[in-house]
This record gives structure tokens, sequence and C-alpha cells, in this order.
């Protein structure tokens, strides 16, 4: 699953003039454009966040998820209707083709014949098999192993077919081997990092060479991202000449650089700049539809103020959910209690949604023996509700939400201390000294993104913990984990609902998170962008005909 932060990183005054950046057009190559200001086959987009590094191996943004559709090597990609699609294999594996074994133990890929790094040198099953013994291997800082872990034996009986013998079925293997889809490693050139002990530090990450329809060409710190056509693309040339990533990680900024028509695309735009689209006028458009990322607030459930559920239930009915999605989103998201997106086809409709109760709230506390202090703030066994708070810094919806949660919550006898940090910090690596990760903390907020099949064990599994994961909550429910292993056994997706349904039923009964809203995607983009059609997961893998 992909971390997005909730805000982004300030971005520092540049000079006393502001912020906003120009750009030279020349109008006499716009003819039959709307905007004057449009550049030929150049796309300018921006997220509101920074990066940390461009190996997908080694970090889990959202921001360099999409880059990575556009530039690494990926066995599998997802169509408009978030499904599987063979990239570099030439079939996706499945029991009815042969490519999975009837036992699931046994996967088969047939890599493309002719596929080449974007440096020229041919791509074989030998980096196939090399990349998987990278992410193995214990020296390079990948961010999970589940999955991978379950490989038991690779044989390469040529150099374009790689059989993979698992020691337990997993059928989030679709998902997870080197598909486009989630937090996924891409596959690696062996040619380039093979030398290397790992890869953590090397120049690599800083440029990779991939096999996409597009190569990096420059990454400029604090700047941008540049991206231009990969000459030796399989499918042949896109019809974009670059793409241009502006690092901007503050939100008010990228709108501003939207006025100013130095970007063509935000995305995703939150709602209360939604509420404002119309202040772009009528060079911009968007899209809007729902998302398959979750905003949630997340609770360490290893620290002694939010170790007790009755506490953490306490604070979700606390919460105003409902005028938060009003007030501070505009109405852009949906209310639900769990995670998956009503699209999904592992959505659970028996879910009860969790009301705004303060009174009821309090009476919890008082009941569980939380007493309130001379300052308010209650307390129980030498543990004071005087909680530290993650977030992301240039963001001021979220802090705008953080101001209102810090009322209801101290009607409730609790405190909260904010501290703000830059994406690429929030979410570095742990060994990197990553926040989320090393879980200093005891409340965070962000997003996570949802899988095309309903894996959640990245986030949630008891092995999951970092540093051997993503489950920065530190929780671990028994009933919740063996539903997610199970459905590691469940080929068809009706199996794999129901593991979900009690993975649902036990996050509704632990509360170790609290989903404020399934997103609803918004892109704002110049209205001279054609041709492009993103899904829910994988936005940026359909780009051959993206043009501008």
């Amino acid at each position: 699953m992909k971390p997005l932060a909730i805000g982004a990183c300030v971005l520092a005054l540049i000079a006393a003039g502001g912020c906003t950046r120009t750009t030279t057009t020349t109008t006499s190559a716009t003819s039959g454009r709307a905007n004057s200001w449009t550049i030929p086959h150049v796309l300018r987009y921006a997220t509101a966040e920074d990066i940390s590094s461009l190996n997908p191996a080694l970090s889990q943004q959202t921001t360099l998820s999409l880059m990575s559709s556009l530039t690494a090597a990926w066995l599998v990609k997802w169509d408009r209707n978030n499904r599987p699609i063979p990239e570099i294999a030439t079939e996706v594996p499945t029991k009815a083709n042969g490519g999975v074994s009837p036992d699931g133990l046994t996967i088969t890929y047939h890599i493309r014949r002719g596929v080449r790094w974007s440096d020229g040198v041919p791509l074989n099953a030998d980096d196939v098999v090399w990349s998987i013994h990278a992410i193995l291997n214990p020296a390079n800082n990948v961010v999970s192993r589940t999955g991978w872990d379950r490989i038991k034996r690779i044989d390469e009986p040529n150099k374009y077919t790689v059989i993979l013998h698992l020691s337990k079925p997993y059928s989030p293997f679709v998902v997870v081997f080197f598909s486009s889809a989630d937090a996924n490693p891409s596959i690696l050139p062996k040619h380039i990092l093979a030398k290397y002990p790992n890869f953590n530090n090397v120049p690599f990450n800083s440029l990779p060479v991939g096999a996409g329809p597009f190569m990096y060409k420059a990454w400029n710190r604090n700047q941008d991202v540049v991206m231009v056509p990969n000459p030796y693309y399989w499918r042949g040339q896109p019809k974009l000449k670059e793409i241009d990533f502006e690092i901007i990680p503050d939100r008010n900024t990228v709108f501003t650089e939207l006025q100013a028509h130095a970007l063509d695309l935000w995305y995703p735009m939150p709602g209360n700049y939604f509420a404002r689209i119309g202040e772009l006028g009528s060079a911009f458009t968007y899209l809007r539809r729902p998302a398959y990322y979750y905003n949630h607030i997340d609770f360490n459930v290893s620290r002694p103020a939010v170790s007790d559920p009755v506490v953490r239930h306490a604070l979700e009915l606390a919460i105003d959910r409902k005028t938060l999605l009003e007030k501070i989103g505009h109405g852009v998201g949906i209310l639900e209690e769990e995670p998956a997106p009503p699209s999904a086809p592992y959505f659970d409709s028996n879910i009860p949604f969790v009301n705004f109760d303060i009174a009821k709230a309090n009476a919890m506390l008082d009941a569980d023996g939380w007493k309130r202090g001379s300052d308010g703030i209650r307390q129980k066994n030498g543990v004071r509700l005087a909680l530290e708070v993650a977030s992301s810094a240039g963001s001021p919806d979220t802090d705008s939400m953080l101001a209102l949660i810090q009322q209801w919550w101290k009607q409730i006898g609790v405190a909260m201390t904010v501290r703000r940090y830059e994406s690429s910090q929030l979410f570095n690596t742990y060994q990197a000294g990553g926040i989320v990760y090393n879980g200093k903390w005891d409340v965070v907020f962000f997003a996570w993104g949802n899988d095309p099949i309903g894996d959640y064990s990245f986030v949630y599994g008891c092995d999951q913990i970092p540093p051997n994961g993503q489950n920065d909550l530190h929780w671990c429910n028994h009933p919740a984990d063996d539903a997610m292993h199970a459905l590691f056994t469940h080929y068809d997706q009706a199996q794999r609902n129901a593991d979900d349904a009690i993975l649902f039923e036990q996050l509704a009964k632990d509360a170790p998170t609290i989903v404020t809203m399934v997103r609803e995607d918004v892109y704002a983009y110049n209205r001279d962008l054609k041709g492009f059609h993103p899904n829910s997961v994988t936005p940026f893998d359909d780009f051959m005909n993206v043009d501008i």
C-alpha cells in the first residue's frame, strides 16, 4: 500500500517577490490548442509533495508510484477498470491459463522478448530473478518482504521464463510481484546494481534506469524531476515529449502555480481547493470520481496513552467526521467506517458508521477509570491523555482539521501536541529515521491506498510491524491476522471478500485506526490535456496516448 500525506511540505519563499515560477511559452506553437500558454507535448504536474528516492524498492509514496508507472519495469500493469494486464510478462498468470498451479504453489511468468532497459541493454529473466534475490537480501532496506518470503525456489529454464515455487499459496502475488499497483518494488537492472552489496545508497536511486514509456532525464532537488520518452520502449513512443514533476510541497503554492499557468495538472486536489476551482477560469477542467485512497487517523497502540481500546473508541466518538467532510473537505469524499471504497469488490456494507457523540465518549472514559486532573486532562495509573500527534506540514486544510479535533478532544479531557514534518521525512524508511515507521508518536494523520484485491496485510498484519513492514499502528489482532493470511490462500475474489469482512469487523471492534473518509479523486487539469484516462489504483499506467 502506498502512503499519501494528507498535507505536504512548506516551500520556502525563494525571493521577496513570492513563490510563483515564471514560464516562457511560444504562442505560435499552440495552433489548435485552447490555451496560448500550453507548452506543446510537455506536461507539468504536481502532487504537493517532495520525494526521498526514485527507487520504488525503497520508497512508498504515491508521488513516486506515479513516476514509477511511467518509468519502471513491471511484469504487470492495470487497465482502466483496475484489472491486471501484462506488461513485460506476456500474460498475467492465472489458474485458468496454467500460469498458477492448481494448488497455488507454482507461478510461471513468461517474459516478453525484445524488451530493453532505457540504456539499451536487453531485459530478460536474469533481471527478474536477480531482483527477487535483491528484495530478499536483508541488506536492502525494502519496507516489506511479505509474499516474497514465500518464494522457496526460483527456476529459470530459459532467458524468457521464470518459475516461482512457493512454500504457501499467495493470491496477492498478482499485485505484489512486480506490479505497478500498491507500494511494490519494480524489476531492477542486474547489469547496473549487481556489483553493489546493497542498493540503499547508490547513484541509481537518484536517476534509475527503467523500462517504461518514459525515462528519467534529471532530478533537480527541491525543483523538479524531468522525464522524457524512452527510445527503447517495446510498445513504441508516447505522444508526450516531456513530463515534468514539479516539486512544490505546499498546497497553496500549487494552486497559485495553476493560476499562473505554470502547471497543467494537480492530483490529488483536496476538497477545499476543489471548492475554489472556479478561480482557475475556463483554461482548466477537472475529473472527480471515487478513489481507492482513504484518509485515516492511526493510533500507535504500543504507546500507553492509546493502548486502551476504550480510549480509542472515545477518541473516535469525539470526532465529528461529517463536519470535517463538509467544512474542511467541502463535501469531496465519502463517509464510512471501513477503509474499502464502495466501488471495490471487497467493500462490506454491513459495517455501521460511528456517529459523533461527546457525551458518550465522556461516559466511556469515566466508566473506564480515566479521571480528570486539575488541568482537565484525564489520567489513569500514571498515564495522561496528552497525545503526541504527527502530521505533514504545508497543508492549511489539515491544520484546520487538527484545530477542530483538538477542540473536540479537549471536551473529553484529552490534550494534543502537533508536530509537523516534511513528507519526505514523514515517510522515509525505518532505517533512515522515517517518522511514521519509527513510531515516536501517539497519533498520526495521513492516507493509505487500497489495492485491487483487498490485501491489507501490509498495514495491519502482526508480522508487519516496522522495520518488518508498514504496520505503523503496532496492532496485532489474531482473528484479523488469521483472516488476512487466509486471503493469501484464496484465489477467488468472493472468498477474499469474506476474509476482508472479518478484518473490517475487527478494525471496528478494536479501533486502532479511524477512517475519516474515503477519498474522491480530483484531477484539475489544463483543457488541452487529451487522452488522459486514469484508473483508481495506478492513474499513470495508461500514458501512451496522453498528449497536450
